[in-house]
């Protein structure tokens, strides 16, 4: 992230008001480990121009969330409310919501998202489901379709294939007609339940003969990776002739450098996808969330809910995540007691 990106993060958040109202929240005083969240009551937001207040029901918990916490992604001011990812009521006119939240403030009761991140849920679509779908859904489907380019027939791997972007990105891989699937998961029960997903290979991403067996029946089209370092080498090692490397992040921790000579060689390319980019096209971002709905509505694509928590739970789930031992989507029920 760019100054300039910091700084629109900082006065976003300057934006958000509160009022003397109080909410439960989960609150971060100090950068570090899961024992620093929170449960406190604090003052209830309240919208500035351009915002809406929502009572929330069900917050996201994301992999970003842990880099918030630690400070290595974003650093808010403190002390700050992490949560990107909310749905429940617009308080304006008590429609069902689903929202995004660039600045944080989702492990909270109330939410003030920007209204031109929010989007109405379908009735036929579950909050459950609204929220499991529109950031890690959205993530996928950009990935695979504006930065991927995935045509009908082509052979698509997914890393980290049973997390929250990855298990949707091997069913969204299936809509959009790849002829191969490959998933990379990391345990075995992990693998069956990628493969429950439909895909049609489940490779062990620490396999020392993974570029081989991703290369095998000619090679990868599109390599969808959130894992990087020795899994992303491998990915690029697997691209058939005209292939396309897509990155949505990286957890390894390690810097991921290739030359173009790599990809001059194998006639590849290779390009990173930030869901940002779609937020601020609000044409772009109704058509996604549009499309994830209509898929869930007809039952053609389903987020996995790994666990629901109340917030004293988050931080034993951001302990979780970090261990992946998580499946799908980790919710915050941010009404529920103890």
């Amino acid at each position: 992230m760019n100054e300039k990106d910091e700084k629109d993060e900082k006065d976003e958040k300057d934006e958000v008001t509160v009022d003397g109202s109080g909410m439960r929240a989960l609150v971060i005083h100090r950068y570090g480990g899961p024992e620093e969240l929170r449960v406190e009551t604090v003052p209830e937001p309240q919208a500035g121009p351009g915002r809406v207040l929502v009572d929330v029901t069900l917050a996201g918990l994301n992999y970003a969330d842990l880099e918030c916490r630690t400070g290595e992604y974003l650093r808010f001011p403190l002390p700050a409310v992490l949560g990107v990812d909310v749905v429940g009521r617009r308080r304006e006119d008590g429609r069902r919501v689903v929202a995004l939240l660039r600045t944080g403030g989702g492990y909270a009761e109330v939410a003030v998202p920007e209204a031109a991140h929010t989007v109405e849920v379908p009735d036929d679509v579950a909050d459950e489901q609204a929220l499991g779908l529109l950031e890690q859904g959205a993530t996928a489907y950009g990935a695979l379709t504006l930065a991927g380019r995935l045509r009908p027939g082509e052979a698509v791997a997914v890393t980290a294939a049973a997390g929250g972007v990855g298990h949707l990105a091997v069913q969204l891989a299936r809509e959009l007609g790849a002829g191969r699937v490959v998933g990379l998961a990391s345990t075995p029960q992990k693998r069956e339940f990628v493969r429950s997903l439909g895909a049609d290979t489940v490779l062990d991403p620490a396999d020392p003969d993974l570029a081989e067996r991703l290369a095998e029946s000619g090679g990868l089209d599109l390599f969808l990776d959130s894992v990087g370092g020795p899994v992303l080498r491998a990915g690029l090692a697997a691209l058939a002739p005209f292939g396309r490397l897509v990155s949505v992040g990286a957890r390894e921790g390690v810097e991921d450098r290739f030359t173009m000579g790599e990809l001059t060689e194998r006639s590849a390319g290779a390009q990173g996808f930030w869901l940002k980019h779609v937020l601020t096209d609000r044409k772009l971002f109704e058509d996604v969330a549009g499309h994830m709905f209509r898929l869930a509505a007809e039952g053609r694509l389903v987020a996995r809910i790994d666990r629901t928590v109340p917030l004293s739970g988050v931080a034993g789930a951001h302990r979780a995540m970090a261990a992946r031992e998580t499946v799908g989507k980790v919710l915050v029920d941010v009404r529920r007691e103890d």
